[in-house]
């Protein structure tokens, strides 16, 4: 086999390239998993190791995978509209993912990183959460959206966040101060410490100190992790069931992922709702695939086409693209993309990003080890994505 064929072969297969920052990132080391630092930031280091390998430093409940699988077919090249190589050579990908339906039109690694390993979510989770919600309420475990948190979660009697209704945690518009700057010194640092590092007794715990309403629900939009947490508590309550099995059972593996899935618990045995979800590039494309063709594959609706359809579509003014944030607008836990065509996003912290175009079936997978939580390269994702829909080939 000549050289360049050789490449090309190598680079289809999902081989991983070292990648920008190496060194710093703990490449002499075989990119170490680290435990989770009781104060301050993780190491540059262990960002690498730790954020394909959450589930082994801090407990998790597993997502089983069903026996029918989603295959994935593989193009004959990679796109021209974008430059993968150049992509990948400047952004601290773990992984991308380019999906038009069941093609994947390119997938690539880095930093050693393989197709088997389950990549952090961060708060990709929390449009999961969101989606959960809407199957609770298609088979009446929940009422509606309009229904208080308190009236599942009893724990939650008197707080704020019990007395929100879910319409405005699902549009992070509760009005209860919370400040998420991933300055260490905030309110998700607070959250952080009792779920991810499992400190206190959990579950309703995790949102108790939160506890100042400072505008009435609905009024304005402020993200934050803490509303995520509190639905997730919803889900559980109304439910009666771990958030990872009716994950499992009402999407995972109906969606026909290929892996078991992984969501982080906290002290108290309760997934961790607004960030920890764990799973493989291709079912995180799965996961995508399926939002783009309205919840539904293989002769099934898993997710309420019409939930879908008000979760990806700003049901307020101060939801809008531009006012919401200065670019981005909100659904229900779910970033909605304005553009060559409005599309919408998963995002997390660091690079985690599923960006879906319903019209065009297309979906773009990032993992990443950004150097910052809110890290300007996020920009570069957003151009790629953005190249991918002005192309006529796609």
């Amino acid at each position: 086999m000549k050289r360049g064929v050789a490449l090309l072969v190598w680079l289809a297969s999902g081989a991983a390239l070292a990648g920008p920052d190496a060194a710093l990132l703990g490449a002499a080391e075989g990119y170490p998993v680290c435990p989770l630092p009781r104060q301050g930031s993780m190491e540059q280091r262990c960002l690498v190791g730790t954020y394909s390998h959450f589930d082994q430093v801090v407990p998790a409940r597993k997502v089983a995978r069903g026996a029918v699988v989603r295959e994935l077919k593989r193009a004959p090249k990679e796109p021209d509209a974008v430059d993968i190589g150049a992509f990948m050579a400047a952004n601290r990908n773990t992984g991308l993912l380019l999906l038009k339906g069941d093609t994947i039109l390119a997938e690539r690694y880095q930093y050693d990183r393989r197709p088997e390993h389950r990549f952090n979510s961060m708060s990709m989770a929390k449009t999961v959460v969101a989606m959960l919600v809407g199957v609770a309420i298609e088979e009446g475990k929940i009422k509606s959206v309009d229904d208080r948190a308190d009236q599942y979660v009893s724990e939650l009697k008197g707080h704020p966040y019990g007395e929100t209704p879910l319409r405005h945690l699902l549009t992070m518009s509760s009005g209860v101060r919370f400040r998420e700057e991933y300055d260490g010194a905030d309110d998700v640092a607070v959250l952080v410490r009792s779920t991810y590092l499992g400190q206190g007794p959990g579950c309703a715990a995790t949102v108790a100190p939160f506890r100042t309403r400072e505008r009435a629900p609905g009024e304005r939009f402020y993200y934050a992790s803490a509303e995520t947490q509190v639905l997730g508590l919803v889900l559980r309550a109304a439910t009666g069931k771990h958030l990872a099995d009716y994950l499992s059972e009402k999407i995972w593996q109906p969606m026909g992922a290929e892996a078991d899935a992984s969501w982080l618990v906290d002290g108290g045995g309760c997934e961790i709702g607004h960030a920890g979800l764990q799973a493989t590039l291709r079912d995180w494309g799965r996961l995508g695939l399926l939002l783009a063709e309205g919840g539904a594959w293989n002769g099934r609706q898993i997710i309420p086409a019409g939930w879908l359809k008000a979760a990806t579509t700003p049901e307020s003014s101060h939801l809008r693209p531009g006012t919401a944030t200065k670019f981005l607008g909100y659904g229900y836990q779910t970033w909605i993309v304005p553009g060559v065509r409005q599309t919408f996003a998963l995002l997390g912290v660091r690079g985690q990003a599923v960006f879906v175009d319903p019209a065009a079936k297309l979906v773009a997978v990032h993992t990443a080890v950004h150097a910052q939580p809110r890290d300007p390269a996020l920009g570069n994702q957003f151009s790629l994505w953005n190249a991918l829909l002005r192309s006529r080939d796609l």
